[in-house]
């Protein structure tokens, strides 16, 4: 797996001997988060693992997650690894997601979705009542707000339909994995497309590191 792309500080989560003698592990991710994942696992010294990814679009299609994630694992078990670990949080599954992983003994990133474990589950937990309301921007829909949100939801062409999606939001809240002033700048915008006050958050990779850490 290239990590060229993604240059990051190495820390001592990983020492390299270790990295160097582990097991190969399949990762299936949302694409979503594959940037990340690929960061975190430079950051971590990670070089035995493989990763693959499910469609981003498939955040629209929550149900089409479980069938696609239970035919990744099938695939990596055909490929030889006996260590898979899924990158995905529930996100919309209703717990469909949970069958497939204890169905073929395989563990996912714990929290409800991407949004809660940037942060950290246990601060998404404790400000719940917050977070119903507030519409969340990551790095990834900064970068994609155009193709991945409004052009699918079809406010290109009716943007009367904006307040009957995003009404019931007070806020939209940058959770920024980088410090990025041009991913700032673009989530800043997205917001006030969608009429919402802005507020940014540096929350970095959150929960991901310590899950992808274990691997």
């Amino acid at each position: 797996m290239s990590r060229s792309e993604f240059p990051v500080p190495n820390t001592d989560r990983q020492p390299a001997a270790a990295a160097a003698t582990a097991a190969p592990v399949r990762v299936i991710a949302c694409g979503m988060i594959a940037r990340e994942v690929l960061a975190v696992n430079a950051q971590l010294g990670h070089a035995h693992v493989d990763l693959k990814c499910i469609d981003a679009n498939f955040h629209h299609h929550p149900e089409r997650i479980a069938p696609a994630v239970d035919r990744a694992i099938r695939k990596a078990r055909e490929d030889g690894f006996e260590h898979i670990f899924i990158g995905y949080a529930d996100c919309g599954t209703g717990g469909e997601l949970d069958k497939v992983c204890a169905a073929h003994g395989v563990a996912r990133i714990d929290g409800p979705h991407c949004f809660s474990f940037y942060l950290g589950n246990a601060t998404f937990e404790a400000a719940q009542d917050e977070m119903m309301t507030t519409f969340f921007i990551t790095d990834f829909l900064a970068r994609h707000f155009e193709a991945f949100l409004i052009k699918p939801l079809g406010l290109d062409r009716f943007p009367e339909l904006r307040d009957t999606y995003f009404g019931h939001y007070q806020r939209a809240l940058y959770i920024a994995q980088t410090d990025d002033p041009e991913l700032d700048r673009k989530a800043r915008d997205a917001a006030a497309r969608l009429g919402l006050r802005y507020e940014r958050q540096l929350t970095g990779y959150g929960d991901l590191t310590q899950a992808l850490a274990r691997l």
